[in-house]
């Protein structure tokens, strides 16, 4: 399976359309969303995915209801198992609460946003993914992330150029 990643879109229209692009283009099978959508009109953007979305609340995410409503957003804690990897999103606005994540060693993969900076790091078994902003408004990096879970990899990809901005194997 091939999932997409994003986080931080912060209701910037042009730039979920070019992640939408790049997910639709290369073919993923499930969005992930870290969070800090904004607005529930971003719907406009995420609802031309051809692939399913799921995703958690952020700390902008003010609307819930609304966004609730308009694209299924449930809690701000999501697990899943996904060809036999155990992957847990968050936000991640507390970081003592995404390290407690790591540290157990529950997940293959945690999924953590709001810094607004790509990463892959591993620590012990798990492996920590931020796939950056794709607002650009903070790092003026506008990235997505993919794991593929039939190759074993993740590669994080700068949306504007294209360009890989960090690659590990699961």
């Amino acid at each position: 399976m091939l999932i997409g990643v994003m986080s931080d879109t912060h209701d910037n229209l042009p730039a979920i359309a070019k992640a939408v692009e790049l997910f639709n283009r290369e073919g993923v099978d499930l969005v992930i969303h870290c969070g800090d959508y904004v607005a529930p009109f971003v719907k406009r953007e995420l609802s031309k995915l051809k692939a399913p979305m799921k995703g958690v609340f952020g700390n902008n995410d003010g609307e819930r209801r609304g966004l609730k409503e308009a694209i299924g957003v449930e809690d701000e804690i999501l697990e899943m198992d996904v060809d036999g990897i155990k992957i847990a999103v968050l936000h991640g606005t507390d970081q003592r609460v995404v390290e407690a994540f790591v540290r157990s060693q529950l997940y293959d993969i945690v999924i953590r946003g709001h810094t607004h900076r790509y990463e892959i790091a591993e620590l012990g078994r798990t492996i920590l993914l931020n796939p950056g902003e794709v607002g650009g408004y903070v790092s003026g990096i506008k990235s997505v992330a993919f794991i593929d879970t039939q190759k074993r990899e993740i590669k994080i990809l700068n949306l504007d150029t294209g360009e890989p901005l960090g690659f590990m194997s699961i």
